[in-house]
């Protein structure tokens, strides 16, 4: 009989121990990320962007669009990925790691960047935070390059608020800043003294910083199925937009992809 009442004391007692980590995470799922969170998706897409940097012509690619998130712990969303270390007990503050692909492109594929040299796909990788209030959710990422391209660092922030949040139908807004130092603007925008030609002086640019505004959804098509869609535009840096190499400051991109859940 005591082991009996020992163990329902035991259950009771771990019950009430765990029950305030539950009730005290006021997590908004749907602008964890700038992709409104629904469910773990895994599909494919297409992607519209520039063709080079500061390109005015555009190159379409696929891509794997996957927006997962394991554990509460790890995630992943579209060409970000991390994990969270620390958390304060409501889970609105978390600090973590996050990798981050960036693009690369071949040189023949734009007017002014011909006999360059191609610049390589590369990924970031840092520390990062996300707080999120009762007005929307805030990041912050420092990207250093570890895929040997730029050897470059940026400094990332972004402020993510829910535009609509149905059923059947979510969208998001974001808005952001991102530093980049010299090493990485001048890789993506630089012109070096052995890629000039008559109509490209060798150039190196600086630090700067560049802004973004942009909308991502998510539409239910079936119980299961997700179209995902969205579109953003960057304001290029001074530093950026006076290479030799850009056509025009504004630089769009856009997704669409099928996702299904599981």
């Amino acid at each position: 009989m005591n082991k009996s009442v020992n163990l329902r004391l035991s259950v009771a007692l771990s019950v009430l121990l765990m029950t305030p980590a539950y009730a005290n995470d006021k997590i908004d799922r749907d602008t964890e990320t700038p992709i409104p969170r629904v469910k773990n998706l895994y599909g494919f897409g297409v992607a519209v962007l520039p063709k080079t940097s500061g390109s005015d012509e555009f190159r379409t690619i696929a891509l794997p669009i996957v927006n997962g998130n394991y554990g509460d712990k790890f995630y992943i969303n579209a060409l970000q990925a991390g994990v969270w270390l620390l958390d304060s007990d409501d889970k609105r503050l978390r600090f973590g790691l996050a990798t981050q692909a960036r693009f690369g492109w071949d040189a023949d594929d734009g007017r002014l960047t011909r006999g360059m040299r191609d610049r390589d796909f590369t990924f970031d990788l840092g520390p990062a935070v996300r707080w999120q209030t009762d007005y929307g959710t805030f990041n912050a990422q420092w990207g250093i390059d570890i895929g040997g391209a730029s050897h470059g660092q940026t400094v990332e922030l972004q402020y993510i608020k829910s535009l609509y949040r149905g059923s059947e139908f979510k969208l998001n807004a974001s808005v952001g800043a991102t530093w980049n130092n010299s090493k990485f603007n001048n890789y993506y925008f630089g012109v070096g003294a052995n890629e000039t030609s008559p109509t490209r002086a060798a150039y190196t640019a600086g630090s700067g910083t560049e802004y973004r505004v942009g909308v991502n959804g998510a539409y239910a098509v079936s119980k299961d199925s997700y179209l995902l869609f969205g579109a953003f535009v960057t304001r290029l840096s001074d530093e950026q937009a006076d290479s030799p190499i850009v056509e025009t400051r504004m630089q769009p991109f856009a997704y669409l992809g099928y996702s299904i859940a599981y």
